[in-house]
């Protein structure tokens, strides 16, 4: 078996020389036979064990941490450890026992090796593990690199995660406990039919084995396999996906439909998990690749708005070409301004609106508009736009909702509530900015006083929604 090791670590290019490892030992057969490995290959290394009571099986837990100690104590090991109320833990997060016992021993791990300055986190997870977690992920949904299973090196922390044992079975394992006289500790929960791990193990495994006595062999090369191809998909969805971000901050991203649809459908999958990732900073137990789906549903529909609830908040909206991620749908606060004289006023979104007296007419633009000043009754109000807004606009008879001309303009939903409205004091709306004027707006006459407004954006803006 230690051959075997030896042949694994060489392959994946990792020797132990000059590293200070933590190993994590529960006392199990897997990581006593990790230990009792490592213990012999110790030369120019560091080694260093902590172990975590996770208070599942009160005595018969801590004794389990007791075996450990005496077994550093007997090989002159350094040795810590930890108990963690991992059922405390669990009522206060509503998490599983899995989940729960996971990230309290890992949160132990990271305060061993950051206050012992080690570099290494050394594991036990061997085949059998990993055909287990790929069966379990592939069964509850899981996409992307989370099909691949364990991998056998990740970063953790400020240190690095590395997993020997991948390469073996765990009767292999079992079988070298019995060679070096080890007498590892059972845990029973791992009997208990009420851990869907568990489940796999007693009656998924024993099926394929039957089938191919080196079936872990063959999961570890296909779990290898698919990081390495992930791998390489990942960099190509990042490349691809700086032509399709119109936004990214950390608790909205919108993207340009049309620019992300004209990625390979592979890329657009990893593109969609990459804006889940950079959104939540814990990936929810309850998002899977049904959530996926429904975002390229929502993408191809032929309607031009829609909106999907994620786990944890998490609004996904379609607006027209657009799609936005985000966390908050707060409405948007309303604003009023009042002018009696020329001025200049900052909106909320930090672009600026100026009124400028004038005495000869000049050329005007979407951004701007030209009215004369006896048609104009101060003050002039710039404000959000209210219930029942109708307004007058050249060509047409009548008025129009603004309702409408948003529609008409493709006007994101989640800008509308924003846009600025100006008015006179008669309510009266003389320009929407970007989008229409009032009908008698730029009519020039060399005997007229004129009022010219001005929207002036930010110097990374395109309309007044930003």
């Amino acid at each position: 078996m230690e051959v075997k090791v030896d042949q694994f670590l060489k392959q994946k290019g990792f020797a132990f020389s000059g590293k200070r490892i933590l190993v994590g030992v529960s006392g199990g057969p897997d990581s006593l036979a990790l230990l009792n490995y490592l213990l012999k290959k110790q030369q120019d290394f560091f080694l260093f064990v902590g172990h975590v009571d996770h208070m599942f099986r009160g005595e018969e837990s801590f004794q389990d941490a007791k075996f450990v100690e005496e077994f550093c104590q007997k090989n002159k090991i350094p040795f810590t450890m930890k108990r963690m109320n991992v059922p405390k833990y669990m009522k206060e997060t509503g998490k599983s026992a899995e989940v729960a016992a996971r990230e309290c021993r890992y949160q132990f791990f990271a305060e061993v090796m950051k206050e012992y300055e080690l570099t290494h986190l050394v594991l036990a997870h061997h085949g059998d593990d990993q055909i287990e977690t790929v069966l379990m992920r592939l069964t509850r949904g899981s996409s992307g690199a989370a099909r691949a299973g364990i991998p056998f090196t990740r970063p953790f922390h400020n240190g690095t995660i590395i997993r020997p044992f991948l390469c073996l079975s765990r009767d292999e394992i079992e079988q070298y406990c019995k060679e070096h006289n080890l007498k590892p500790r059972y845990d029973p929960s791992n009997d208990r039919d009420i851990y869907l791990r568990n489940r796999f193990r007693k009656y998924v495994l024993p099926f394929l084995k039957k089938e191919n006595a080196n079936v872990h062999e063959h999961f570890r090369r296909f779990s290898e396999d698919l990081q390495q191809d992930e791998e390489y998909l990942q960099e190509l969805t990042k490349e691809k996906m700086n032509t399709v971000w119109k936004e990214k901050k950390p608790n909205r991203v919108t993207i340009d439909i049309d620019e992300f649809q004209r990625m390979p459908l592979s890329l657009q999958r990893r593109g969609i998990q990459l804006i889940l990732n950079y959104l939540y900073l814990e990936k929810p137990q309850a998002l899977s690749a049904v959530h996926i789906d429904s975002i390229f549903t929502l993408i191809d529909s032929t309607n031009p708005s829609g909106k999907l609830d994620f786990p944890l908040g998490l609004k996904v909206i379609r607006s027209y070409r657009l799609c936005h991620f985000q966390y908050s749908l707060d409405p948007c606060t309303s604003y009023r301004f009042e002018f009696t004289e020329p001025g200049e006023c900052v909106l909320p979104n930090g672009n600026c609106i100026s009124i400028q007296c004038m005495k000869t007419p000049v050329k005007t633009n979407s951004n701007s508009i030209l009215l004369m000043r006896r048609d104009v009754d101060f003050p002039i109000i710039i404000r959000t736009k209210e219930q029942g807004d109708r307004m007058s606009l050249k060509g047409m008879k009548g008025t129009k909702k603004l309702k409408g001309i948003f529609i008409d303009h493709k006007v994101p939903i989640l800008d509308r509530e924003s846009w600025p409205v100006i008015t006179d004091r008669n309510n009266r709306i003389l320009w929407l900015p970007g989008l229409k004027k009032y009908h008698d707006a730029d009519v020039f006459s060399d005997e007229e006083e004129y009022l010219l407004l001005t929207y002036h954006k930010r110097s990374n803006g395109n309309s007044p929604s930003e």
